[in-house]
């Protein structure tokens, strides 16, 4: 399986035209957008437009510029876009978990609850988990001069063992791998990235 995934676009047309074109070839099987796609929701129908015209599936959440129900509201008036903000969607042997927004916070509760969640329906189940914001205490997180990621994404990530955790948000960090023992954690970044899974 190979994925396409990016974030932090921000409304350039001329990135999403790349991504779109890129997306489209045969070897690519899914796409995932991994939020701020806009400019504080400006453009959010052309941009879910042109990612729809890509004719495969496009798992979206939202960034610190998206309103999650806009957001949902959009991607429902789409025939390839999935909204997996707090959602889940299954493809071949991998189920895809996601959480937007933010992107600044080093705790979330919210998120806390839904991984719960997640944990208690899927014990067993392969994952791969799309936020926002990147997790605590990786290359993904480092600005400046301390780290600035979600400690509860890392502690999802710590007990759950995703076999892939993709953020954006950070732009310092764009195009970074790093591993969370056996996570690969990935920021694609608006240039995209292209990962292929066994």
């Amino acid at each position: 399986m190979k994925l396409l995934a990016f974030s932090d676009v921000h409304e350039d047309y001329v990135l999403v035209k790349k991504l779109v074109k890129r997306a489209q070839q045969k070897d690519i099987d899914l796409v995932i957008c991994a939020g701020d796609f806009t400019v504080m929701g400006s453009g959010m129908r052309r941009v879910l437009s042109q990612l729809d015209s890509i004719g495969k599936k496009v798992l979206v959440i939202p960034g610190n510029h998206e309103s999650p129900e806009k957001l949902a509201e959009f991607v429902g008036q789409t025939t390839n876009c999935f909204f997996l903000h707090k959602n889940y969607y299954s493809f071949q042997n991998l189920l895809f978990v996601g959480y937007g927004t933010d992107g600044f916070s080093l705790e979330d509760p919210e998120f806390r609850q839904v991984a719960r969640e997640w944990r208690r329906e899927f014990p067993e189940v392969k994952l791969v988990l799309v936020t926002h914001g990147p997790a605590y205490g990786t290359k993904l997180d480092w600005l400046v001069n301390r780290h600035v990621g979600n400690k509860d994404y890392r502690k999802f990530i710590e007990r759950v063992q995703p076999v892939l955790a993709i953020s954006g948000h950070l732009h310092e960090t764009s195009g970074m791998t790093d591993t969370v023992g056996k996570t690969t954690v990935v920021n694609p970044c608006w240039e995209g990235m292209v990962i292929e899974l066994g």
